[in-house]
């Protein structure tokens, strides 16, 4: 009887502690923000026909690796009309913004050189305060514009949130350069740089995307030099963090190329944790680039 009710004592115990370590993450959870940037991949590209490449095998371990991590909000590189569709069914708990626009009404599938940029947003958690897109261009109110010899058409997407407990607002961002000219990325860039410093110096901004290139490329040493900071450089203090793109290959993937995805922030950003996404299941990888997650916490309001 006497060890009946000290079993007893220990379950009411470990109930307790169990209680109160939910609580603290419930309350972690609600004082921070969770966002990862997602290159997909381009479906139905010729050279994915490999198993493993195809978007059929891919498009359930997208879903569950980001499952996995819980976020609050998601930037997508490389969405068309099927993943696009796809995606929206299996997180229907969140918003999504920036797949339409005019680029697109002349189309109605298949891949036509524009890879949409997507945000999708956990919409129990905020509203959407107001959204725009913009085209990294000379004409980007022009939609599939072109400058500075970039291959192809590229674009920002972006959304202003708030908080719906805290009130706080921010604004998200959503890029994806020019693979091919340097020239083409950075003033590509230079224009997202232009068009962000309108907002207040400690007004929270926050920058994800596939950027295909480095921390040697004056693409990004712009960024550095106004002030926007890289979060998961900043959580790991400077630390080596490898190559995101991987062509399919992992580890095994032989590059001397660093990390081309990222997420920035600029003003009142607090990064508390970072985390470059390695994981496959049954062997497959969900995508050729490494998905990259940040949490942070908004600053003063």
């Amino acid at each position: 009887m006497k060890l009946f009710y000290k079993f007893n004592i220990l379950i009411f115990l470990l109930a307790i502690i169990t209680s109160c370590a939910n609580r603290n993450n419930n309350n972690t959870m609600s004082n921070t923000h969770r966002i990862m940037t997602c290159n997909i991949r381009i479906t139905a590209l010729p050279q994915d026909s490999l198993p493993g490449r195809l978007w059929a095998d891919r498009r359930d371990v997208i879903v569950k690796v980001i499952r996995d991590k819980n976020p609050d909000i998601l930037c997508f590189q490389e969405v068309i009309y099927d993943s696009y569709n796809y995606l929206r069914n299996k997180f229907s708990d969140y918003a999504t913004f920036g797949f339409e626009g005019p680029e697109m009404d002349s189309y109605t599938n298949g891949y036509h050189y524009i890879g949409k940029n997507v945000i999708f947003y956990r919409m129990s958690r905020y509203d959407l305060i107001s959204s725009g897109t913009y085209w990294l261009s000379e004409k980007p109110l022009i939609g599939g514009s072109i400058s500075w010899n970039s291959v192809r058409a590229r674009h920002c997407n972006w959304i202003r949130l708030k908080d719906k407990k805290t009130g706080k607002q921010f604004r998200v961002l959503n890029i994806h350069l020019d693979h091919k000219n340097d020239t083409a990325r950075t003033e590509q860039l230079n224009l997202v740089i232009r068009e962000s410093a309108q907002y207040s110096p400690d007004f929270p901004q926050i920058l994800c995307g596939d950027f295909n290139s480095g921390w040697t490329h004056n693409t990004v040493k712009n960024l550095l030099q106004a002030e926007w900071i890289e979060m998961y450089d900043t959580v790991h203090q400077h630390k080596k963090s490898g190559f995101t793109y991987h062509a399919f290959k992992g580890s095994k993937y032989q590059t001397k190329r660093l990390r081309i995805d990222f997420i920035w922030s600029h003003g009142s950003v607090n990064p508390v944790k970072a985390e470059i996404i390695r994981d496959k299941i049954d062997g497959v990888y969900p995508s050729d680039h490494y998905f990259v997650l940040s949490e942070f916490e908004l600053g003063k309001d």
